[in-house]
């Protein structure tokens, strides 16, 4: 198997781990077959050549593209540097790829497409997600239930299917789940590697970042925890699967 790339955006170390770790699970791969970059604290390897890899994997962040350059910090606007920096490349040679929350609204952003917070965001929990048909005939939503539950949580969200891509899932709150860009393209704004252990350790990393009231944090763990979240995680198993 070839080794995929897997971008973290996450500078608190915690959750990058916890996420880290979760692809792993997840996706069935051993840290021999990926190579981390942790872009808030190193830089894209100067030789990085996307053919040395199957495909890549990028994680989510609590970054938004949609906020002003004022309003990011040095690490934020360098963590988002560098996956976009990526991106025409990966669009153009239609390269595989995997951007989980944040990575959405990268590749939106690329292809020109408003991502913003006047409308879609979702509050910190699980919703329930529905395939298109086109998501229905998607091989890499292949043993995915036409309805699924997802843990989902971000203050913005893409506005409209961007140009040349294929709308896979929706959810009540937010109709752009889940994209495809070409053939190999992929894009969600649920968390496919999130289950409930994750999103308690994220609500309390992220309790003061202006997702919830500070004081709602261990009712939504408690939510959190009554979820029976793991149907998503099979997209990340089919991804590996399908081009590793």
């Amino acid at each position: 198997m070839s080794r995929f790339l897997v971008l973290q955006l996450r500078p608190e170390t915690a959750a990058s781990d916890d996420e880290f770790a979760a692809i792993l699970r997840k996706g069935g791969l051993l840290p021999a077959q990926v190579q981390r970059v942790r872009l808030d604290c190193e830089s894209l390897p100067g030789d990085l050549r996307l053919d040395d890899y199957a495909g890549v994997i990028v994680g989510g962040g609590p970054g938004c593209v949609s906020d002003a350059p004022e309003q990011k910090s040095q690490t934020e606007a360098r963590i988002e540097a560098a996956v976009l920096g990526l991106m025409p490349e990966i669009a153009s040679r239609d390269f595989p790829y995997l951007g989980c929350c944040y990575g959405i609204g990268i590749l939106a952003h690329h292809l020109g497409a408003a991502v913003g917070k006047a409308r879609y965001s979702e509050p910190v929990g699980a919703v329930d997600c529905t395939l298109t048909d086109a998501g229905m005939a998607d091989p890499l939503l292949t043993g995915i239930a036409p309805r699924f539950r997802a843990f989902v949580g971000h203050k913005e969200a893409v506005q409209e299917l961007p140009p040349g891509c294929v709308h896979l899932a929706a959810s009540g709150p937010c109709p752009f789940q889940m994209i495809r860009f070409g053939r190999n393209v992929y894009a969600t704004q649920f968390h496919p590697e999130a289950d409930s252990d994750g999103f308690e350790t994220r609500i309390r990393i992220y309790r003061n970042k202006g997702y919830f009231p500070p004081q709602d944090a261990e009712r939504l763990i408690d939510m959190c925890r009554a979820e029976d979240v793991h149907m998503p995680e099979r997209i990340l198993r089919n991804f590996v699967v399908r081009y590793g």
